[in-house]
């Protein structure tokens, strides 16, 4: 890839969080995951500190943009932002194995990932609880991969579009705008499992027309179902708030991400103290 330097502005934006040992993850780049398409990688963000061999949680950081033309776009691919390099980093520092990867087809390929980590876990130091992180036009692909694998532990998902509802056309309209993939057309949070817990981190003052009515919509369906769902409405923030905005107010909502996806994920009270 190009140099930094040469990047887009949005993919040099990092997390507004700072937390120690982000500096000292281990990180292992480019692992292919598809026998079938040498070029799908993906890179592996380890906690300090693993040596001693217990297998740690993963959260996987999932795109749902294509990731060809990307690259001559923003000068990387979606897992060499600053975003993606900055939460997995994070992750990874509060314990937890972070996954980023390249992708063709985001609502196959999140799958492909996740066969590739449950098949070798043990090599790579992971243990079987895997959750999801998305934000943004992300978080479509992750609920359709939440509805399809009922396995996966929980989800942070954050500002994201999610599902059109009654006959609405908000997020597919979106999708045909920004180029993201809609890979939930035609479901319904019905089509949700009941067991893996959700965080839902809401702008207030997001900026994208018919996003927040698509998401209020579907945070009322899911407490209509009661799921386990965990809200954070941050009244004043906008879209992308935890790369902007930096205030007390963002960073606390970072911080209760991380430690919602330490718990529902089982990353032990010692881990826990230690960070």
């Amino acid at each position: 890839m190009s140099d930094q330097t040469e990047r887009h502005p949005i993919a040099l934006k990092t997390v507004r969080y700072a937390a120690p040992g982000t500096d000292a993850v281990i990180i292992r780049h480019d692992v292919p995951y598809d026998s079938a398409d040498e070029g799908l990688t993906l890179d592996i963000y380890t906690p300090p500190g693993s040596a001693d061999g217990s297998p740690r949680p993963v959260v996987l950081i999932v795109p749902g943009y294509r990731d060809v033309g990307v690259p001559l776009v923003l000068g990387c691919h979606l897992k060499e932002m600053g975003m993606s390099v900055s939460w997995a980093r994070l992750l990874a520092a509060s314990g937890m194995v972070a996954v980023t990867y390249t992708t063709r087809d985001p609502q196959l390929d999140v799958h492909a990932v996740v066969r590739f980590l449950r098949q070798h876990a043990t090599s790579l130091g992971m243990a079987d609880r895997i959750g999801l992180f998305a934000a943004s036009a992300n978080v479509v692909t992750a609920l359709s991969a939440l509805m399809k694998d009922p396995e996966l532990a929980c989800a942070a998902l954050l500002y994201g579009f999610t599902l059109d509802f009654d006959g609405s056309s908000l997020v597919d309209d979106a999708a045909r705008a920004y180029g993201f993939v809609n890979a939930c057309a035609g479901r319904s949070v019905d089509d949700l499992p009941g067991r893996a817990a959700l965080f839902i981190a809401r702008a207030g003052q997001d900026q994208f027309a018919g996003l927040n009515q698509a998401l209020d919509h579907f945070v009322m369906g899911a407490l209509n179902r009661n799921l386990p769902l965990t809200l954070v409405n941050y009244a004043a923030g906008a879209h992308g708030f935890d790369l902007d905005d930096d205030s007390d107010n963002s960073r606390e909502i970072v911080r209760q991400i991380l430690a919602f996806l330490r718990f529902h994920l089982g990353v032990s009270a010692a881990t826990r103290s230690r960070l």
